[in-house]
Order: C-alpha cells, then sequence, then structure tokens
C-alpha cells in the first residue's frame, strides 16, 4: 500500500520486444529477428540468417538475441519479451529449470527409459543464463501471424535474415 492508502502499482512494462524465427524446410535456411518497442515506437531491431538449421532453433536463437540486446541496452528494466513459439515459450518459462536441474537431459520418470539429449542444448544453457540475469524479463506468448504488428515486424525481419543467411 501507498501512503494515501491506495494499492501500490506493480512496475509498468516500458519496453515490449517481439522475437521471432523463420525456416524454409528444402533450402534448410532459416531466419531470426526481434524487434524493440517503447511505447509503441520502434527503437530497435536485430535480425540474420543460418544454413542447415531448424525452425525452433531459429525461434530460439531469436529469444537468445533478444534478451543479449535487452542485457546490454535495458537490463534493469521491466520488459516483456513475446514469442510466437510455444516451444520457446515453455523452454523459457518451464522446461529450461527441470532440464538444468535434470544435468540439461530429457529425464522420463520410466527409470527404463532412455534418457535423451535437448536439442540446442547450448542455445538453452545461453537463454537460461541471461533469463537468470534479467529478472524483470517476462517472456510471453502471442499469437503469430495474427496482424499484432510487433510480431509482423519480426516475422518481416526474420524472412529478410533467412533470405540473406550471415
Amino acid at each position: 500500500m501507498t501512503e494515501t492508502g491506495s494499492p501500490a502499482r506493480e512496475a509498468e512494462v516500458v519496453l515490449n520486444i517481439f522475437a521471432d524465427g523463420c525456416y524454409e524446410p528444402r533450402s534448410r535456411q532459416g531466419g531470426w529477428a526481434f524487434v524493440v518497442y517503447r511505447d509503441a515506437e520502434e527503437i530497435a531491431s536485430g535480425f540474420g540468417g543460418v544454413q542447415d538449421t531448424a525452425n525452433n532453433t531459429m525461434e530460439l536463437i531469436a529469444v537468445l538475441n533478444a534478451a543479449e540486446w535487452i542485457e546490454a541496452n535495458a537490463g534493469g528494466e521491466s520488459v516483456t519479451l513475446w514469442t510466437d513459439s510455444v516451444y520457446a515459450l515453455n523452454g523459457c518459462n518451464r522446461w529450461r529449470h527441470i532440464w538444468k536441474n535434470n544435468g540439461w537431459k530429457k529425464i522420463s520418470p520410466n527409470a527404463k527409459a532412455r534418457n535423451r539429449a535437448i536439442p540446442d542444448v547450448d542455445i538453452w544453457k545461453a537463454v537460461d543464463a541471461l533469463l537468470r540475469r534479467l529478472p524483470l524479463v517476462i517472456v510471453s506468448w502471442c499469437k503469430g501471424h495474427s496482424g499484432l504488428p510487433g510480431n509482423e515486424r519480426a516475422d518481416e525481419l526474420a524472412e529478410k535474415g533467412r533470405q540473406r543467411r550471415t
């Protein structure tokens, strides 16, 4: 409660960052991008491309690059990091904690089942380290290809990165 007796307002989210990846299966070329908005104005972006990759890898690289930008430019600010990837969302908010506790392996409750490797484990470790250092970052889901300007802009830049392949 504040001195006036009203409930204290939670810190307002001042930055919204949209991260997106894309992938073309026949060529195995992928792209990633992020776009940063402050008060609905685009203030920064980044994108790139990768050869011989996969869709989920691109989604995750987009989140990693966005988190790196946050750490370098807005580490003390409240940020919502938007992704249209359920894989990236669940990995950031649920699975990475479990994987880390299990030595970065998928472990089945069935003792006779084999332990499985986590795809892109090095990228997940980097994402985990960044998100642990950025406690004010919330990773949230947005519906892709639904007309949301930030997501559409990130998708456009990811495609540009895919075509350019760095």
